[in-house]
């Protein structure tokens, strides 16, 4: 639960909907209120303007909301939460509510594991799946088993770590405390990575200072002292090391990281007769240290090309440093268009028109609309006929927009790997992403085969987020990318890296391989809402973290050769 001083986000909103849908159908309530929770949560998660600040005669105005949930939403707004879902709460453990959180088990599973089993924590699912008594019941079986196995294996692996942009907001929460210039975020965040555990803060301030203004804004003083201070905030923990200016650049260095990095630059120093700790590099004859402000200069002293954040991971990055390689990464300021937004015609909530608006505003060139097939049913997705009248509307707005509006589709790769819509209806379109949005349970082969079929459709361009992850909720499915790699680089077919923080997928890994062969990277927003058009950031983080240039990127290309690739 979020603090009721602070006005609840449509996201916080929606989720309290959605627990209250969960829990009505886990005790068995009337479907149609479990529905009514759940679509009105659905509706406020994408609604495009904050919910708080409406009353209760304009919030029951919003199609799907009603007068019921609105006095909901209110109570939520003014206490955090609302007198039903407390009463509904107050009859289920709390461990048995931390169930749903499991991937792959919803309200259905948990009722049955509760009532037939007397399953009421993460503990108790786990002793009755390994002593093989979940397959006994009706509908589940031995994979059954080895599913909850795995969901309980990833949730403790990942519990307690935060998205990009849930370290964002801890990160924004903490940012006043200190003084412009004087301080700089370290660690995982820094580097890039898709997913946070803590914040790590170097400043140069000291602490006399800092602690009170740290003391004003944490929910929590863990530690505090004059060389490091630890603090909670929005529930996630936040250290604060404290340094002399003449060292910032070496605590920077070591509290940045990654740990293998930070060893392989040891080893390094050693080899040239130096010893490197977070205080600077001392000489192991002589027994001086030298202490640097900055890190660009302690990597001139070790005869390095700087690394920058996103690839200090060892994966073969100091190599390159020492022998003045390293790629040139692509930037944020070099992309000229979002390649993955959805419009008001499925799922989103702008126009075509807002569209370009929104476009002018970034900047862009271009953004390529692709809203979802008709396949996917619960996006509203667009059938043939829609495709051929939403083509109309963006000749409309591409008629006064400087941005131009690149009529695409994200269409569905079914489960024997065709496709949602027909081909003359693909072969009309500009540009088309084949994503998989259901049967994620399917087995590695039948999966890669899958895939493979729409890599190899002459009118698909982009396979969209190909490994279908979300971060903390379901994880990749099973799938062979070295072999989509192999193959998208035949047909020139490119991948995408989906800028949504709850996604960044595929990963940084995986984007590495695919640069390697030769085969190009579509970054897209995935974008509903106008607020997730500055997911683009995560996306091209993420490709740096893959080592991947500008030429690598597709959004680096102007309207009329990306158009002329796609052809």
């Amino acid at each position: 639960m979020f603090s009721a001083a602070m006005e609840p986000t449509n996201h916080q909103i929606a989720e309290q909907l959605n627990l209250m849908s969960e829990l009505l159908e886990i005790r068995g309530e009337n479907v149609f209120k479990v529905r009514a929770f759940s679509r009105a949560a659905d509706i406020i998660s994408r609604y495009g303007s904050p919910l708080a600040p409406l009353d209760e005669k304009s919030l029951a105005s919003i199609p799907g909301i009603g007068k019921n949930i609105a006095g909901k939403i209110r109570e939520i707004v003014d206490t955090g939460t609302f007198r039903e879902l407390e009463e509904i709460k107050s009859g289920i453990p709390d461990s048995l509510i931390e169930l749903l959180r499991l991937e792959g088990i919803g309200p259905k599973t948990v009722a049955t594991l509760w009532t037939r089993l007397s399953v009421e924590s993460i503990d108790d699912l786990e002793r009755e799946a390994r002593s093989h008594r979940i397959r006994a019941l009706r509908g589940f079986g031995e994979k059954k088993e080895e599913s909850f196995l795995k969901a309980i294996a990833v949730y403790r692996e990942q519990s307690g770590r935060m998205t990009r942009l849930e370290a964002d907001a801890v990160a924004d929460r903490v940012r006043p405390a200190f003084t412009p210039g004087t301080y700089e975020i370290a660690g995982s965040y820094r580097r890039g990575r898709s997913t946070i555990g803590d914040i790590d803060v170097v400043t140069t301030e000291p602490a006399h200072v800092i602690n009170p203004r740290l003391r004003s804004l944490a929910d929590e003083v863990i530690d505090e002292g004059d060389k490091r201070t630890s603090v909670r905030v929005l529930g996630k923990r936040v250290d604060v090391r404290f340094s002399r200016p003449q060292q910032f650049g070496s605590m920077l260095l070591y509290l940045t990281g990654s740990k293998a990095f930070n060893i392989r630059l040891r080893e390094i120093a050693i080899s040239k007769g130096f010893k490197l700790n977070e205080y600077g590099i001392e000489d192991r004859t002589a027994g001086v240290r030298r202490e640097f402000s900055s890190e660009a200069e302690i990597f001139a002293f070790l005869s390095m090309d700087p690394v920058v954040p996103e690839l200090r991971e060892d994966w073969g990055e100091v190599e390159r440093a020492l022998t003045r390689s390293l790629p040139e990464l692509v930037r944020q300021d070099a992309i000229r268009g979002d390649l993955h937004v959805h419009s008001s015609w499925s799922d989103g909530r702008l126009t075509i028109e807002q569209l370009a608006r929104k476009g002018e505003e970034l900047g862009y060139e271009y953004i390529v609309c692709s809203d979802h097939s008709a396949t996917l049913g619960i996006a509203h997705g667009l059938d043939a006929e829609a495709v051929g009248r939403q083509s109309h509307e963006i000749e409309l707005a591409n008629r006064s927009s400087s941005c131009r509006i690149i009529h695409g589709i994200e269409v569905d790769i079914l489960a024997d790997g065709t496709l949602g819509l027909p081909s003359r209806t693909l072969g009309d379109l500009e540009i088309v992403i084949a994503s998989v949005h259901s049967g994620f349970s399917q087995e590695r082969d039948i999966m890669t085969r899958r895939v493979l079929s729409a890599v190899e459709n002459d009118h698909v361009d982009i396979i969209g987020h190909p490994t279908g992850r979300i971060l903390g909720r379901r994880q990749p499915y099973a799938i062979d990318m070295d072999r989509v790699i192999d193959r998208a680089r035949e047909t020139g077919t490119a991948l995408e890296c989906n800028a949504s923080p709850y996604r960044l997928d595929i990963d940084d890994v995986e984007i590495r391989k695919a640069v390697g062969r030769g085969v190009r990277i579509a970054i897209g927003t995935d974008a509903h809402d106008p607020s997730e058009f500055e997911y683009m950031r995560y996306g091209v983080t993420t490709c740096r973290r893959g080592w991947a240039s500008g030429s690598d990127v597709l959004n680096t290309l102007g309207v009329r050769d990306l158009l002329e690739w796609g052809s």
